[in-house]
């Protein structure tokens, strides 16, 4: 069963969807969580979670299968593949434009910028300001909080979403999103995605 677990573990290019499946079991999602704390055996693995060993064995084969997990060259020790489920995530996650950070915080936002931003670039800045807001908030996440930019390096950020970099530029600052000195601008509004 271990060659097994570590032949289909290795490389294994499951789905989302298998991916998903396979942890949507609670004893096998139990098992997988107990290996999210570090490598460990079949039997130290049913001692933390209270399962029988057996059971645990054909959870850790089913977890290999789909590429969570996979068994050391002792052939007894299992570990958590994070990378497969980073991977998952993001096949099955919403499509990410460029330039433009995932998800939005609710409704309105989703709507707006579906509105404003096609294949990562800004079709048009909005004319009313509860728009043009939110469509800043985004842009301004482009710019590291801490960070000073000279106004050149600032053009070209704004300049990848939409041509007229001046007035976007312009509105950032008017509407406390980045400040000016100097020919430097940095960050002074806006959410900070962490």
């Amino acid at each position: 069963m271990a060659s097994r677990a570590s032949r289909s573990g290795s490389g294994s290019e499951a789905t989302p969807e298998e991916i998903l499946r396979a942890l949507a079991e609670p004893s096998r999602l139990a098992v997988a969580g107990a290996l999210s704390r570090g490598p460990a055996t079949a039997s130290a693995i049913a001692q933390e979670t209270g399962l029988r060993p057996d059971p645990v064995r054909r959870h850790l084969s089913r977890l290999a299968k789909v590429g969570l997990v996979e068994v050391g060259s002792d052939r007894r020790t299992y570990r958590l593949l994070p990378q497969t489920l980073r991977r998952a995530a993001e096949e099955a996650g919403p499509a990410r434009d460029p330039g433009l950070a995932l998800g939005a915080v609710d409704d309105e936002e989703r709507t707006v910028l579906r509105q404003y931003f096609r294949a990562g670039r800004l079709a048009e800045i909005p004319v009313r300001r509860s728009k043009r807001l939110i469509v800043l908030q985004r842009l301004a996440l482009e710019f590291e909080v801490g960070v000073r930019y000279p106004e050149r390096q600032v053009n070209r950020i704004l300049e990848a979403f939409h041509p007229d970099f001046a007035a976007l530029r312009r509105y950032l600052v008017d509407d406390g999103f980045l400040s000016r000195e100097r020919g430097e601008y940095w960050r002074t509004g806006g959410r900070v995605d962490v």
